[in-house]
């Protein structure tokens, strides 16, 4: 009886923090939209539905919103979910708090893939606009597989080879990420410059909608896989003996995980930390079970990169800050606080 009692309040509270980080979207979306270079002001989030009831803002001032904040705002949300979703599907995959697409290489993958593709497709007639996306998902799936084996031992992720692996994988991407700089053109330079940095400047709803099955696909499928987590969560044994297929499990997620990350890299470049924090933070609120785990992630990845978003445009306005750099300053001294605890529980 108490455990359905106690199930039961799990389940309020989970649906109270939905409700209240949906409100904060909401706000945060009048904020985003309403306030930047063209116009600060809240009616210009909702001008654009509803022209003639506010005709004292210019077209352009309704193009600005339409054409650049709505999908700036898209964008932010789609790649804040999706970072944080991934996040929390590999700390589960390697039942470790530590385990994120930044720090284990992945997201360095996926840039380096495209970086090649920036600044060599142009040269073999590619359009590299349309194939950076699917380029990018190539190079995380074989970053996520890579450090997955390779940091394994007894079927058991180790979490000092998986820290060490994600530090090599790094430094390895970043040299070909600045040995493909080297041979670049000036404006293929420029936009790799960019894209190691992490910016959501260039949005439009072209990158969107190209990146937007991506997001769709790998968003949509870890959902559908949180119950078999939930078990894989148990251990191994418990999960084959309830009839889990482990291997392709873990392939599947492998693969999800990749295409979120791959998504998010091509169309913003290299974002850390989100896949960190933002699940840690998660389960502070409702705890590991993956059910609930999954969809607050997706509203607290969201809130998160669109306040780091505002604060990348309005900190040194006019000018932007790369909002990699205000996921680092964020994220770099949770990872220090983790590290530290968790090392606390192994001395234990």
């Amino acid at each position: 009886m108490q455990a359905v009692q106690f199930f039961h309040q799990q389940q309020k509270t989970n649906r109270q923090w939905q409700l209240v980080l949906s409100a904060v979207v909401f706000v945060l979306a009048l904020v985003s939209l309403g306030f930047g270079p063209a116009g600060w002001d809240w009616r210009l989030a909702v001008a654009w539905m509803m022209p003639d009831a506010f005709s004292q803002f210019s077209d352009i001032q309704i193009n600005i919103v339409t054409q650049i904040r709505i999908p700036r705002f898209c964008m932010a949300m789609l790649i804040g979910a999706a970072l944080a979703q991934s996040g929390a599907a590999t700390q589960a995959l390697c039942k470790n708090p530590l385990a994120d697409p930044s720090i284990i290489g992945i997201t360095a993958g996926a840039a380096a893939m495209a970086a090649t593709l920036i600044a060599f497709a142009p040269k073999f007639g590619i359009n590299p606009d349309v194939w950076v996306p699917y380029g990018a998902f190539v190079g995380a799936l074989v970053v996520t597989s890579l450090v997955h084996q390779v940091s394994k031992r007894n079927n058991e992720v180790q979490v000092t080879t998986l820290i060490l692996l994600g530090v090599a994988v790094n430094a390895i991407c970043m040299a070909a990420i600045g040995l493909v700089s080297f041979y670049a053109d000036d404006s293929s330079l420029r936009l790799i410059t960019y894209w190691t940095m992490g910016s959501l400047a260039g949005a439009n709803w072209q990158a969107l909608m190209q990146a937007l099955p991506l997001f769709l696909i790998s968003m949509v499928g870890l959902y559908l896989k949180r119950k078999e987590l939930n078990i894989l969560l148990l251990g191994e044994a418990e999960a084959r003996y309830l009839g889990i297929n482990i291997k392709r499990l873990k392939n599947q997620i492998i693969v999800l995980v990749a295409v979120g990350v791959g998504a998010a890299v091509a169309i913003s470049g290299m974002i850390g930390f989100i896949g960190l924090v933002v699940p840690h933070i998660t389960r502070l609120i409702v705890g590991a079970n993956m059910n609930n785990l999954l969809p607050l992630t997706f509203l607290t990845g969201a809130l998160v990169l669109l306040i780091a978003d505002w604060l990348a445009r309005v900190l040194v306005s006019p000018a932007e800050l790369p909002i990699g750099i205000i996921t680092a300053v964020i994220g770099a001294p949770a990872f220090i606080y983790l590290l530290m605890k968790q090392q606390g529980k192994q001395n234990d």
